[in-house]
């Protein structure tokens, strides 16, 4: 029971449904860009290489054998040994989606930071508007309270006066 608890705690977070969320968006994002890559970026290339496709660039090792049919002589299309090349088109196609992706992604993370560290100005800047407003009452009250200091003092000052010329009134009596 504790397990089911402590399970259900985890998936009610945020961070859980947020990152679900992200790899479901971020697989359909990887479909995009291996289509950007094989259907329009691939076709644009095979303009250049001689083969027609980046698919194609590849180093054959060993060619594919085929079953011959012993009647006719003639090769079939059934294989017997597949060929083995090393597909550099296929591996090229691969570091451009990956290129794209990680550029697309280096690109939503600047703008979301960006973004972030806006609001974080904004915010220390509304705080510190608030502080210097909050410091200016205080220096304004400091200072009435100064201000009702000096008058009581000098109300003191005056009632001390005033009893010393009672007390040498009532001496000289």
């Amino acid at each position: 029971m504790k397990l089911v608890k402590e399970f259900k705690k985890f998936i009610s977070k945020g961070n859980v449904i947020d990152m679900a969320v992200g790899v479901v968006i971020g697989g359909s994002f990887g479909k995009i860009v291996t289509g950007l890559v094989n259907y329009i970026i691939n076709p644009f290339v095979g303009i250049f290489v001689k083969q027609g496709s980046l698919d194609s660039l590849k180093t054959v090792i060993h060619k594919a054998t085929y079953v011959v049919d012993e009647a006719t002589g003639l090769a079939t299309d059934t294989v017997a040994t597949p060929e083995v090349a090393i597909l550099w088109g296929t591996w090229l196609q691969t570091i451009i989606d990956f290129l794209i992706t990680a550029i697309c992604i280096f690109i939503v993370i600047t703008v979301i930071s960006r973004g972030r560290a806006r609001l974080e100005a904004k915010k220390l800047a509304e705080e510190a508007a608030k502080k210097a407003e909050a410091d200016a009452k205080a220096k304004e009250a400091a200072d009435v309270l100064a201000a009702k200091q000096a008058q009581l003092d000098a109300s003191v000052l005056q009632q001390e006066a005033l009893l010393a010329e009672i007390r040498d009134l009532l001496k000289n009596k």
